[in-house]
């Protein structure tokens, strides 16, 4: 297994309309995140990318939220993923969409997207699966250094190690898109639906829900005692005194001298 961290400097998309089938995949994300919205609260949201800044959020009960971006319009907040401007557990959610797979050092950014996540907040990431027929694709020569092949695919399982290091717990993960042609769609739909669950693992694209856990650093002690043997206080009192009497005639004995 290749190191997570590498020297190339990947062409980071900051719009749908770079990559290939760019619009159907935004379109599959969205209807996956209308789904999770209403589940979502808190107050602040961070969508970090241009591809997340494009995805709609308005059906989410969380009414501040941030896009951050360096190309993309559509942006609030010009910086880099690398150094967030913000302070430390400033977010409930942050949605994560492609990012890991065009970043040379995806350790760290998931490092400081943890830096500015709130205790129990919710962190959503999408991403290519390099098991699938877009990571065979990636395979040809004449395909590497265009998009959506030119960047760096990790496999779901490796995504989630990473965020069970950080105290995540993966409450929710989809693959789909077996068949990622958007021409004649329903066909291939009803071809995927009809392998059902045992070709889910070649999907295309994942979909991963994950919520950041706290524990206390002091273990909390238990209420319950254990209770001890009851045992009479006098009987208790002569067994004692018995014996000290007994080790005290042993110890100092009384020398006796006879009369004349």
């Amino acid at each position: 297994m290749k190191p997570a961290r590498s020297r190339k400097k990947f062409e980071r998309p900051y719009t749908w309309a770079q990559l290939h089938n760019g619009d159907w995949s935004r379109e599959s994300i969205q209807t996956r995140l209308d789904e999770w919205c209403p589940k979502l609260f808190g107050y602040h949201m961070l969508k970090l990318g241009g591809l997340s800044s494009e995805i709609s959020s308005c059906t989410c009960n969380i009414q501040h939220q941030v896009n951050l971006d360096i190309q993309n319009p559509l942006h609030n907040v010009i910086a880099d993923g690398y150094n967030l401007p913000f302070l430390e557990k400033s977010f409930d959610v942050v949605v994560f969409s492609h990012q890991l797979d065009y970043s040379n050092d995806p350790h760290r950014l998931l490092r400081e997207v943890d830096r500015v996540m709130m205790d129990d907040g919710y962190i959503i990431i999408t991403g290519f699966n390099p098991f699938s027929l877009i990571g065979l694709a990636s395979l040809m020569p004449w395909r590497k250094k265009s998009l959506p092949w030119s960047g760096r695919m990790y496999t779901p399982s490796r995504v989630k190690d990473w965020l069970g290091v950080l105290n995540y717990e993966v409450i929710h993960c989809d693959t789909y898109a077996l068949f990622p042609m958007s021409k004649y769609r329903a066909i291939w739909t009803w071809l995927e639906n009809g392998l059902g669950g045992c070709a889910s693992f070649a999907g295309s694209q994942y979909f991963i829900v994950a919520r950041k856990r706290t524990y206390p650093l002091k273990p909390i002690k238990p209420h319950w005692h254990l209770k001890r043997r009851f045992s009479p206080v006098g009987a208790s009192f002569r067994t004692h005194s018995r014996r000290t009497l007994s080790s005290a005639k042993t110890s100092y004995p009384i020398k006796t001298e006879k009369a004349d």
